[in-house]
């Protein structure tokens, strides 16, 4: 992912208001993040926990970004629960349900998008853990390169369904 500003966040978002944009605080590392190991760029706002943003730019050097708000779901907290983004199984990550409003006139009626998407945003972390190897795939790099791949284009997808 390529470096953002706090400018270029607070302007790319597809479904906040210009009052939502201006109020959200930045991740704490913000100026060390290491942006080459980023599909996207999502964090929890530190000040209000019902929020969290996700950021991404595509490969046409656009970045759209969204307000998300976690749910407090019916879930039964010993039940393991699957990512949308990076749809691992096999890392102990809590994941839970975020709700968006979609972008334009049909967010400004009401209409809702959610998926399941790791609670603290840690899609492009998980992403590059290598599996084991074995015979299926004897090399847990190309692995990783497929994962990192597939998550860019459900992050992408995600945005597009807005």
């Amino acid at each position: 992912m390529q470096p953002l500003t706090e400018k270029t966040i607070r302007s790319s978002f597809v479904n906040a208001s210009r009052q939502e944009a201006k109020k959200l605080t930045l991740p704490e590392d913000f100026h060390t993040l290491d942006w080459d190991s980023l599909e996207y760029l999502g964090w929890r706002d530190p000040k209000m926990q019902q929020r969290g943003y996700l950021f991404h730019t595509d490969e046409a050097g656009h970045t759209r970004g969204i307000l998300l708000r976690p749910t407090d779901g019916g879930r039964k907290p010993n039940n393991a629960t699957m990512c949308e983004m990076c749809r691992d199984v096999n890392i102990p990550v809590a994941v839970g349900m975020w709700t968006t409003r979609r972008a334009g006139q049909a967010g400004r009626d009401g209409d809702t998008l959610g998926t399941l998407i790791c609670l603290n945003f840690e899609c492009s972390r998980n992403v590059r853990i290598p599996p084991p190897k074995n015979p299926i795939y004897p090399d847990p790099m190309v692995v990783v390169a497929e994962r990192i791949e597939l998550l860019d284009e459900r992050v992408h997808s995600f945005l597009n369904r807005l």
